[in-house]
């Protein structure tokens, strides 16, 4: 497409306030003058499109809901956290933002044949950030996020889960959405498993059928702790697979002067230091150790040298209840051959 013409184009998705849109004209704009040699031009509008990047605006379709009763099966949020903010290895950092960039420029994949991305499977350890990726996701996309609710999905009766299911996805098909099941082993058990009840099995043959229909501007992301229990026709139906293990020190470091920063605190530790006390930690704990400091330290008025209170909290945590999977292994554990 000519210039003259992207430039049209934008600005009638500047004025109709189609954001999707509008930057799906402005990546083109940016790769014609990549292409043309104006490598520093392009940078230039590529930060400017980042800098100014504003929650999503919903399509016309969007507007459809599917009723109160639909309402009640799942939450609709307004992402607020970008990609940048995760402290992710950069290879994670890398697919997902090849995913985005499918989503964006799905129309010239259209033309080709080809179709976007538009489902992941996060697996690991509860509290290293599954979630949020799901979130950062959705607020790179510039897509609402729909959170399954399974306290009001999952029913007692014959069939009543499956339809509830569908319900939902027929939701989610009617708008550009990330929709976001953590915990997807609750839907997505291994149908071998003897104590598994037929509902159950019925079920995830259910949702593989609905994930086979979904169209590719609906973007599932599913998270699982447990992603060994998972039916194996589940795992061949996402196309993005990511793990995300427990953080390295120099993560817990990146973590901790980030929130240092963001809470306009001193820990009295350096972030290094701190780091190498809580190593072994996932990010959620992370998070809360600093937090629980930051609120005393507000509290006591000693925000500006908190070393005190961050002993303190060290001594407690070192000495808080440890859950299962923080305990060593006992020796008859030990001695289970798989």
């Amino acid at each position: 497409m000519a210039q003259s013409d992207l430039l049209v184009d934008l600005f009638k998705t500047a004025t109709s306030g189609d954001q999707l849109a509008f930057r799906k004209i402005a990546e083109g704009l940016i790769q014609e003058e990549k292409q043309k040699g104006h490598r520093l031009l392009a940078e230039r509008l590529a930060k400017a499109l980042q800098a100014n990047a504003t929650p999503f605006a919903r399509p016309p379709a969007a507007k459809m809901n599917g009723g109160s009763m639909n309402k009640e099966l799942f939450y609709e949020m307004t992402p607020e956290r970008n990609l940048d903010s995760l402290i992710l290895p950069e290879k994670i950092k890398t697919q997902v933002r090849e995913l985005i960039e499918e989503q964006h420029r799905s129309e010239l994949l259209h033309a080709h044949n080809l179709h976007a991305r538009n489902r992941v499977l996060l697996a690991g350890p509860p509290g290293n950030g599954k979630t949020t990726l799901a979130e950062a996701l959705a607020f790179e996309l510039m897509y609402p996020l729909i959170v399954i609710r399974y306290e009001t999905l999952v029913g007692s009766y014959l069939g009543e889960t499956s339809s509830r299911l569908k319900n939902v996805l027929d939701y989610a098909r009617t708008q550009r959405c990330v929709l976001f099941f953590d915990e997807f082993e609750t839907l997505g058990k291994e149908r071998g498993d003897t104590h598994e009840t037929g509902e159950i099995k019925r079920v995830v043959s259910s949702l593989l059928l609905q994930l086979d229909a979904m169209p590719d501007y609906v973007v599932v992301v599913a998270a699982s702790n447990h992603p060994e229990l998972l039916d194996k026709a589940v795992w061949r139906r996402f196309q993005l697979r990511i793990e995300l293990p427990r953080p390295s020190r120099e993560q817990l470091t990146i973590c901790i002067a980030s929130i240092a920063q963001r809470c306009n605190i001193n820990f009295g530790y350096e972030p290094e230091t701190l780091a190498k006390h809580l190593s072994g930690l996932n990010f959620a704990e992370v998070e809360e150790f600093c937090l629980g400091v930051v609120r005393r330290a507000v509290l006591d008025m000693k925000t500006e040298n908190a070393k005190p209170l961050t002993q303190l909290k060290l001594e407690q945590w070192k000495s808080r209840f440890k859950s299962a999977h923080d305990k060593p292994a006992t020796t008859a554990s030990k001695g289970i051959d798989r």
